[in-house]
């Protein structure tokens, strides 16, 4: 069991919906202070009030920005990186202004956050980084994902650099790939096919257990790795994908 986060603040970003939200609102639930980082206003204020966060409007691939919040939050020792884009399509459908966000996006993202509130943690010798990654990455392939499993993929690289170059320092760094997951953007790109029905059993079937994962089991794994159940944990990649990736 969770030994708690109650004497955490917790930086989540991504967190007006989905796997954010959902891991948001478990350290709260587990006693920590959390902000809850998203560049729309209209999902952080559905649920960011009642849960007892705060919220805070920023693009995360703005390197100034980021720094500004870090400076206003300078005892963080949780930061949860959840920011990401689903591109579609193979190589050959992919042109390179599309790659360049996804990587702006998914990867650069991170490493504005993790730039701006390391040195804290570094300091105090006291943080714990987890990356959003997915087992659509390095680990395993998916159709028509050039574009996000690249990143992805990047995302793992990044977390295990990270992981090595500050070991010694009392930050840990690790990732967790989910595989298909219940959320509003799940449910977008399968309005977005002709047949969402059939689109919806194919996202379904991808996972062994017949299921899509609920944001909830992604958010419980956050919060073992923020707390010091995972003190000697770093550079892991851990999957959570109902057996997607057997």
């Amino acid at each position: 069991m969770a030994k708690g986060l109650t004497d955490k603040t917790c930086v989540v970003t991504g967190a007006g919906q989905g796997i954010g939200r959902a891991i948001a609102e478990a350290f709260a639930a587990e006693g920590a202070t959390v902000i809850a980082v998203d560049l729309s206003e209209g999902p952080l204020t559905e649920w960011t009030a009642a849960a007892g966060v705060t919220s805070a409007l920023l693009d995360v691939t703005d390197p100034a920005a980021v720094a500004r919040l870090a400076a206003r939050y300078p005892e963080a020792s949780v930061l949860v990186n959840c920011v990401g884009v689903v591109a579609v399509g193979t190589v050959l459908d992919s042109e390179p202004a599309e790659l360049e966000r996804s990587f702006r996006i998914n990867v650069g993202s991170m490493a504005n956050t993790i730039k701006a509130f390391l040195p804290g943690m570094r300091e105090r010798r006291d943080g714990s980084i987890i990356n959003i990654a997915s087992v659509v990455s390095s680990i395993k392939a998916a159709p028509d994902r050039f574009v996000y499993s690249t990143t992805k993929a990047a995302v793992i690289g990044l977390t295990k650099s990270v992981a090595m170059d500050f070991i010694g320092e009392g930050v840990r760094c690790n990732a967790i790939c989910p595989g298909t997951v219940e959320s509003p953007s799940l449910h977008q790109r399968m309005a977005a096919q002709p047949d969402p029905v059939a689109a919806l059993a194919a996202f379904t079937a991808r996972q062994p257990m017949g299921r899509i994962g609920q944001p909830e089991e992604i958010a419980r794994i956050a919060v073992m790795l923020a707390s010091g159940d995972a003190d000697f944990m770093t550079g892991s990649s851990l999957v959570i994908d109902g057996g997607m990736s057997l």
